[in-house]
């Protein structure tokens, strides 16, 4: 039979006593169990089983047979837990090498033959154990992890003993370092707010045995800061009777802070901060409640602020916001102890007046012009200035409504319906429902208007004041709906703009327009310019300019064709794109129009900076020529100042002959209204333009004759005035009033004026001193036998007055003072005529010098470029690793570079030389040299290099540029 191998030897041993000892060390470690031999408390020896029970990585055997000094420094923790072990089994733990933690039991028998002190101990491995170890840990990392997410922390008491042992979270919760010690318990009532601990306190005093409860607290963490905490808690009673109380506290500051942001985004403006829609509602209904148990009447105010709703299309939502907070708090500082300012939506504001303050206002009036006053300042957004401006219409409770949502829709309805330009203010009555109902109509309508081809074009023909010639046509819209009939565009218009829907009517215009104006040159008639009105609205909008240049070329017009009429709004309120958009129609040639200009709020300091052509006086400033002279003096103004900024000038609305007369004698350009023509459809405007439509010819010229004026009310003086004066050569103009007077001076170019004193309806001085207004180059002289010096003295000093004659008059010295004014008159006519063309020779020296100037600018630059080419060939040619030689027709050189000069070594410089000599060619060949000559091979000391030409110039060539290449590097073909 075979040996066994020893395991503490490397041979087998030789007597039957070494076998023996072999033996029992290989049954020792053949047991399925760790043994451990421990002496005093000190390990042995241990078997290979124990060795892996306790985790060991490297060689069990060789571990197992360590010296008893080196075996006590693995695991120990361990040997102390194997001291005193006995018969009863112990749970014995230790941490293996590879970071695991072996659990087992352990066990132990003396071993007397060893020594009273040595006794061999069994280790067996508990997996049971292990998993209790296992599954507690989990747990209580568990609940660590779940408490750290769910921000919460828990705590049992023993509510008998007063003492509470705390988690981890709890621990976190409050900001404390952890102590797994029971602390007492009356102790975590100082977490609690003073004034809470009462409650809380109360509520565990009166929990019920097994029945859970929760309430919402706050603690007080160590750093000072508060939590809003759920507390969720039961108490138990166990066997023995003792009871226990378990907690759980939660931290929902986060979601008490979410929850009150939603009730805030709920109830108020998120960009403003005042009371939304909802929240208003709510307040007027809990007035409307207190109003029904106290009689007593309240108002709400609606406020249109459309500048917020047009800043945001123009500038962005930024500036909207921004507009909006200014107004939300303008409105703020105006509301009273009580009321409540609310924001609906965009640019729609509402202030709820409580009763207190209804009572010195109950219409309401007062509280809505304080409204507009405070928003007619201007506000500062960034380098602008703007005017929030505002509309408010308002209703009362319980006169107009009945709950609160009839009365925010009966303010709005007033609001809805002000007018654009009309008082900013309205109160609602039964009519203005009425009104509002019409007005969802007209935009009903208005939205299919297009489609159903309920729109027209028609157009204002517009004279030349200077020819009498129709020189453009204003086109407006007429709207006849199947529904509504026709509706006035005063009416439709301020609901296009406010729904935008003006620019679909834009759109439209501007189409049809330009059709028809394409179908007018098609048919040889020439067109007139025509104006379309455009909204700032439609304007902002950013394809404006490129639908304009498709309407115009698709029907085959120039951009001479439309012009395009803004208001003072949109000039006043002038944004950075809108002032593109203008540059852009002007650069394109579109005549550019102001209009309603004089009735609006122009600022006049813009208006020398905007690209304008033509300035629209509105009809309020065009009066007769019986109006106020201040009128009059407004109209003059205007067109000086507009001439002065060379801008053309048209009145609208030129009703009478009076109006047409004086806008011509104060140099008028342009002109539309009923004198002239009325406004027209398509078809009648065409006829009208057939048959060559201008002003008659005996309202723009007038005969230059020397014309007196007499004024009298007496006919026998007048008749005796006409034959005096009639021998003198003068054509003569009688009038028998002052206001007569006047639509004489209209209609005649009159010199002198010698008017009576004392007439009824306008004295003689009253009419002069209109005379001098309207007609200031006229000669005014008084011949009355009434002498009331003070106000005949006043006029003299003023001017208005020449001289004053007495009757009864001589003839001889009445004709000479006459002669002499007539004189006086044509002397101040020379004048004015040399001071005009000295200005106009002086304009025009200016224009003169200014082409000059640009001309002489242009060639400079362009003798600069020219120089800088020069300089920059010159440069390359010199650096051309290529000899370069250029030669004129004569075949002298011109033009040599550096490389030349360097290849062909001659001392005195090339330039001037002759190009055969230099070259050792036959004159003959040198002229017969072209471009489409092969390459020439030189002899001599430039064998090794041929020549090849290009021409320079055109035909005839003004010469020859050759290069001396080296034949190596030389390829076939020109240079």
């Amino acid at each position: 039979m075979p040996t066994v191998p020893l395991l503490s030897a490397p041979s087998a041993p030789q007597d039957s006593g070494d076998i023996a000892k072999a033996l029992k060390s290989r049954v020792f470690d053949a047991v399925p169990f760790g043994l451990c031999l421990m002496v005093d408390g000190q390990p042995q020896i241990i078997n290979r089983q124990f060795a892996q029970l306790m985790g060991s990585v490297d060689d069990d055997l060789a571990i197992a047979r360590l010296a008893p000094t080196a075996l006590a420094g693995h695991w120990p923790e361990l040997w102390p837990q194997l001291q005193g072990v006995g018969r009863t089994p112990r749970h014995v733990t230790a941490r293996r090498p590879s970071g695991g933690v072996f659990n087992g039991r352990a066990y132990a028998r003396p071993l007397l033959a060893l020594g009273p002190a040595a006794e061999l101990v069994t280790l067996v491995d508990d997996p049971h154990r292990a998993q209790i170890a296992f599954s507690s840990q989990w747990k209580a990392r568990m609940l660590e992890q779940i408490e750290s997410m769910g921000r919460s922390g828990s705590a049992e008491i023993d509510l008998q003993a007063g003492k509470a042992v705390l988690s981890k979270g709890m621990h976190t919760l409050l900001g404390t370092p952890f102590h797994p010690e029971p602390r007492l318990s009356w102790r975590l009532l100082r977490w609690v707010p003073a004034k809470e601990r009462g409650y809380v306190a109360s509520i565990w005093r009166g929990a019920l045995a097994d029945e859970p409860f929760e309430f919402q607290h706050r603690l007080v963490r160590a750093d000072g800061t508060r939590l809003e905490v759920l507390q969720r808690g039961m108490v138990e009673t166990d066997a023995s009777g003792r009871r226990h109380g378990y907690l759980i506290v939660q931290d929902i500051t986060v979601q008490r802070d979410a929850e009150q942001r939603i009730q805030e985004l709920a109830n108020q403006d998120e960009v403003t901060g005042l009371a939304n829609r909802t929240h208003l509602l709510d307040k007027i209904d809990a007035a409307v409640h207190s109003a029904r148990w106290n009689p007593q009447t309240f108002l709400l105010l609606s406020i249109q602020v459309d500048q917020v709703d047009h800043l945001k299309q123009a500038m962005g939502y930024g500036a909207g916001d921004a507009m909006a907070m200014a107004v939300a708090a303008r409105l703020s500082a105006l509301a009273e102890p009580g009321d409540a300012v609310a924001r609906i939506d965009g640019g729609e504001f509402a202030i709820l007046v409580s009763p207190d303050g209804c009572a010195q206002d109950p219409m309401g009036l007062q509280h809505a012009r304080a409204v507009v006053q405070a928003l007619a300042k201007a506000e500062r957004l960034g380098a602008a200035e703007i005017v929030p401006g505002a509309r408010v219409g308002v209703a009362r409770f319980p006169a107009d409504a009945d709950n609160a949502g009839q009365l925010l829709e009966a303010a709005q309805t007033a609001r809805l319906g002000i007018r654009t330009g009309g008082e900013p203010v309205a109160i609602f009555t039964p009519q203005t429902r009425l009104a509002s109902l019409r007005r969802l109509a007209i935009e009903s309508g208005l939205r299919h208007a297009v489609e159903r081809a309920e729109l027209r074009l028609v157009f204002q023909p517009q004279a030349d004041l200077n020819t009498g010639a129709a020189v453009g046509a204003q086109i407006s819209l007429r709207w006849h709906s199947a529904e509504l009939g026709a509706v006035d565009e005063t009416e439709y218009l301020p609901v296009a703009l406010q729904t935008g829907l003006i620019v679909m009517l834009g759109d439209w215009q501007r189409d049809a327009a330009c059709r028809q104006l394409g179908d007018w040159a098609k048919a040889a008639l020439r067109p007139p310019r025509a104006c379309l009105k455009v909204s700032p609205l439609e304007l902002q909008q950013p394809e404006f300019v490129d639908k304009l240049h498709r309407s115009l070329s698709s029907n085959g017009l120039t951009p001479q064709a439309l012009g395009v009429e803004i208001s003072d709004q949109a000039l006043a309120q002038i944004t950075p794109q809108l002032a593109r958009t203008l540059a852009q129609l002007r650069a394109m040639g579109i005549e550019l129009s102001l209009g309603d200009f004089g009735a609006g709020a122009t600022n006049l300091r813009l208006l020398g900076t905007r690209p304008v052509d033509v300035i629209k006086i509105h009809p309020s400033c065009v009066p007769d020529v019986t109006a106020a002279t201040g009128d009059v003096s407004l109209t003059r103004a205007i067109i000086t100042m507009a001439h002065s900024l060379q801008m053309k000038v048209l009145a609208e609305g030129v009703e009478t002959t009076g109006q047409l007369a004086l806008l011509i004698a104060n140099g008028c350009d342009r002109m539309e209204g009923p004198v002239f023509a009325a406004p027209a459809e398509a078809s009648s405007l065409e006829q009208m333009l057939s048959q060559q439509l201008r002003l008659p010819e005996n309202l723009l010229t007038r005969r230059r004759e020397r014309t007196l004026l007499l004024v009298d009310d007496e006919p026998n003086i007048v008749s005796a005035l006409r034959r005096l004066f009639r021998r003198a050569g003068y054509r003569i103009v009688t009038a028998g009033s002052g206001h007569e007077g006047l639509q004489r001076m209209a209609e005649y170019e009159v010199d002198v004026v010698l008017s009576d004193q004392r007439m009824p309806g306008m004295t003689g001085v009253e009419f002069l001193r209109r005379a001098k207004e309207l007609y200031p180059d006229t000669v005014r002289m008084v011949l009355s036998g009434y002498t009331e010096l003070q106000s005949i003295t006043d006029a003299v000093n003023e001017g208005a007055i020449y001289r004053f004659l007495t009757k009864p008059w001589d003839d001889e010295r009445l004709l000479e003072h006459v002669q002499e004014a007539f004189a006086h008159k044509e002397l101040g006519d020379d004048n004015k005529r040399l001071a005009t063309e000295v200005i106009a020779a002086s304009e025009a020296l200016a224009h003169a010098n200014e082409r000059l100037e640009q001309v002489l600018g242009s060639q400079q630059q362009q003798i600069d470029l020219e120089t800088a080419r020069a300089d920059a060939a010159r440069d390359i040619l010199e650096a051309l690793p290529t000899a370069v030689l250029g030669v004129d027709p004569d075949g002298t050189i011109v033009l040599a570079n550096r490389e030349a000069e360097r290849l062909l070594q001659r001392g005195a410089p090339l330039l001037g030389e002759a190009a055969h000599r230099v070259l050792g060619l036959p004159e003959p060949l040198l002229q017969t040299i072209t471009t489409a000559t092969p390459p020439v091979h030189l002899s001599g000391h430039l064998a090794a290099w041929q020549i090849r030409a290009r021409a320079i110039g055109g035909t005839p060539a003004r010469g020859l540029l050759l290069t001396l290449n080296p034949i190596a590097d030389t390829q076939e073909g020109p240079l």
